[in-house]
């Protein structure tokens, strides 16, 4: 099978040719403007390129493209402005008014006014099961171009889901077939979809920014030993690939790294685990580990140490890093905190052996890769450790009560929230036994500020609030990899959040081909 894959591809590529100059493209000197990138097989929309199922949103959220969105996250995940030319907040935090621009067409013809945008946000409140649209009571236009938004509680954050909801045109929509044949002002246009293979976009002649560099953008779908094939027989530009590759060579090709909070990391039950709700446990674990070890162990080398699920983001609190990796302190702590070595080199304290099974989801093999490396270190400060591969259906319930390896990392602070506040009629987080009243209010303190920046300084607090607990200990962030062809020079990338997908191609209009 992997041999007829270049040939598939032949085929694929073919069938892509894209109109040329009779496009009314103006390509740069010496390139047709004409790009392949190839994406992992994960990444095709299921429910089609229709923001109210999920394009753009999720746990892996990326640029529409096809679509506008209201505002967008800068290389700094800053906010800035897409349709948007000025938003306010009411003093309560309850109404957000933005002004959009008045110069939009979707690509049937038809203008852009905020009774698309009303649309859109109250569609995508009532049919996504991917948005948390619960702080949204209703949008509304107030005019042809100005927009607001009421909401049942402040939140000062509103803008970075703004960035990845794209509009949709309300003469045109039909939920059953708007995810196969999506109208929009973004900057490209779906021409084709052949599920399961590939999709071309083509870009969009009546754009209201500047004119795309590339023409024609073919997105394959492929699975990993598939991508690499396809760089090998060179029938991509772009294909994204793992640490597991990445002492391969391949002419034409250089291996690009992009940064990320693609995270992994594991929750130390608060509660349910004798071991873990010692806090000085928790501490001498997150402070006893080799990060780079890790690393350099079972990603090759790529990716960073992590210390908190928003590493490097407008509202990390750094602080988190310097009170970590230092494993000989992680064995003082262990020792004043009474837990020592019994006659099998674990530690014990008032019978209780210092062992733990660290979970992880079963054919993952990073996962498994830094659970088992985990273990090695742990041991080495004389806490038992063994690993053990679950499916998703029971590692929920096996958190209540083991560390079980996760990946988080997104482009808004609510990563925190979800991770660290008290779940709404629970006693603990959603995804760990833990609570902490302080970091609660804090966290309810920053959604509620009116202004965005200022709010930056309380999800600090809260996380400096957390760093005296330690329910999570972060391992690494890994480094999304690619394999990019010569002469090709892909446009500045922002801090990739988890998810090896779409995130590359947010600004591929502002990629290009050198001469």
């Amino acid at each position: 099978m992997k041999k007829t894959i270049p040939i598939l591809l032949a085929f694929l590529l073919l069938t892509s040719c894209g109109k040329g100059s009779e496009s009314g493209f103006s390509p740069e000197p010496g390139h047709s403007g004409l790009l392949t990138v190839v994406l992992p097989a994960t990444s095709e929309p299921a429910a089609g390129f229709d923001p109210a199922f999920g394009w753009g949103a999720g746990e892996h959220v990326h640029e529409p493209l096809i679509q506008s969105t209201l505002t967008v996250t800068n290389p700094d995940l800053t906010i800035g402005y897409d349709l948007a030319t000025a938003m306010e907040v009411s003093g309560d935090g309850l109404i957000w008014t933005v002004k959009i621009r008045d110069d939009v067409k979707f690509t049937d013809g038809e203008p852009l006014t905020a009774r698309d945008v009303a649309f859109t946000y109250n569609t995508v409140k009532n049919t996504s099961s991917v948005n948390d649209f619960t702080m949204l009571d209703r949008a509304e236009a107030v005019d042809d171009y100005t927009v607001a938004f009421r909401m049942t509680r402040p939140f000062s954050i509103w803008p970075y889901t703004m960035a990845v909801v794209g509009i949709l045109p309300e003469h045109a929509y039909d939920p059953a077939a708007y995810g196969s044949n999506p109208v929009g002002s973004g900057r490209y246009m779906l021409k084709r979809w052949d599920r399961g293979q590939q999709v071309i976009l083509e870009y969009n002649p009546d754009y209201y920014g500047p004119q795309p560099r590339m023409e024609q953008v073919t997105i394959l779908f492929m699975e990993e030993d598939a991508a690499f094939l396809a760089v090998q027989a060179g029938q991509a530009d772009l294909a994204y690939t793992s640490a597991a590759y990445s002492d391969q060579s391949v002419d034409g090709f250089s291996l690009l790294s992009v940064q990320t909070v693609d995270n992994r990391g594991i929750n130390l039950p608060v509660w349910n685990n004798e071991l873990t709700s010692d806090p000085l446990v928790r501490h001498a674990i997150n402070l006893g580990l080799d990060r780079q070890r890790m690393i350099d162990n079972v990603l090759n080398g790529y990716g960073t140490p992590a210390y908190s699920v928003c590493d490097g983001l407008p509202w990390w609190y750094a602080v988190t890093a310097e009170t970590s990796d230092d494993p000989e302190q992680a064995k003082v702590v262990l020792d004043t905190a009474g837990w020592l070595a019994g006659p099998d080199g674990v530690r014990v304290k008032d019978g209780v052996r210092a062992a733990l099974t660290i979970h992880y989801t079963a054919g993952d093999s990073v996962r498994q890769g830094l659970a088992a490396e985990l273990a090695n270190q742990l041991k080495e400060l004389g806490i038992g450790a063994d690993i053990k591969g679950v499916g998703w259906d029971t590692a929920y319930d096996d958190a209540l009560s083991n560390p079980l390896v996760w990946g988080w990392g997104a482009h808004t602070p609510m990563e925190l929230y979800n991770i660290y506040h008290t779940a709404p009629g629970s006693d603990s987080a959603l995804y760990s036994p833990y609570a902490n009243q302080a970091v609660d209010e804090l966290m309810d303190a920053a959604l509620a500020c009116t202004d965005l920046e200022e709010s930056y300084a309380l999800w600090q607090q809260a996380q400096e609030e957390i760093a005296g607990d330690v329910p999570w200990v972060w391992l690494v962030n890994v480094d999304h990899l690619y394999w990019v062809r010569d002469g090709l020079a892909v446009a500045e990338q922002k801090i990739h959040p988890h998810g090896h997908g779409w995130s590359i191609v947010n600004n591929v209009d502002q990629w290009s081909w050198e001469m």
